[in-house]
């Protein structure tokens, strides 16, 4: 069973942050409108639209493209399927979304609404290519009976998706802190063997463009010792750089997405 905690992280401001994690106090509520304050996520902004389709191109393979004299050939189209699996915190995953509005994007077959377990209780959510591991995605609502007004977006276990700033499961320390531009800090591994990042403490992760903020879980390397995993206590803060912490090659497990 997947639990979730969300609590305080950030400071001067930023108030609040997501952590994911498996712990046995994880996932206690269900994202509705009757959340405390200190429960939920503090805003920060991203600017990364949801793309559009790309045309299939017309030109004949056989001939070369043709340009007018002097101009330079138009660079290159990003590819539509992979930009469509980034989250960003716009379009269909702006705070204001719906699962209306995921089915106009992702088409209402890839999209069904489920119950998901939450601390023992079922809570409603939409999730996005159920059956495809590899696309599927997790949505919680701040309204589930209406479905809207996005609270939480989850990837995890085999899904290829990427979250705001890069982030996507199976990166290291070492590549969290190259996108977060300096090292940050994590709590140690609970019961379930999983570490949180506790505070992005002010780098580019912190504020991210677009009203939302990131949750980050990690797993150790499997062939890490037992005892190095138990030292590293789940109840204390550590430094991404920390020896100790390096030696197990702890990599991201879960990402969470969610906004206040």
């Amino acid at each position: 069973m997947r639990r979730y905690w969300i609590g305080p992280v950030l400071a001067a401001g930023l108030a609040m942050a997501l952590v994911g994690s498996s712990s046995a106090q994880q996932r206690q509520r269900a994202p509705d409108s009757n959340l405390n304050a200190e429960d939920q996520l503090s805003p920060s902004q991203m600017s990364q639209p949801m793309p559009g389709a790309v045309a299939s191109p017309t030109t004949n393979p056989a001939q070369p493209a043709k340009h007018p004299a002097g101009a330079a050939a138009a660079p290159a189209k990003p590819n539509a399927a992979a930009a469509m699996r980034v989250v960003a915190c716009s379009g269909p995953f702006s705070k204001d979304s719906s699962n209306l509005k995921l089915a106009m994007v992702f088409d209402s077959r890839n999209v069904s609404f489920e119950d998901v377990d939450v601390g023992g209780t079922k809570v409603g959510a939409s999730v996005l290519f159920t059956k495809d591991p590899k696309r599927r995605l997790e949505i919680w609502w701040q309204n589930p009976a209406a479905r809207s007004g996005l609270y939480l977006v989850l990837i995890n276990g085999q899904s290829a998706w990427s979250g705001p700033g890069g982030l996507k499961l199976g990166l290291t320390l070492a590549e969290l802190e190259k996108l977060n531009h300096k090292p940050f800090k994590l709590k140690g591994f609970d019961k379930d063997g999983t570490a949180t990042v506790s505070d992005w403490d002010g780098g580019a992760l912190a504020k991210l463009p677009g009203d939302c903020k990131s949750g980050v879980s990690l797993k150790p390397d499997a062939k890490a010792s037992a005892d190095a995993i138990a030292a590293l206590a789940a109840d204390k803060e550590y430094g991404s750089s920390d020896a100790a912490l390096r030696d197990v090659k702890p990599k991201v497990s879960e990402i969470l997405i969610g906004y206040q």
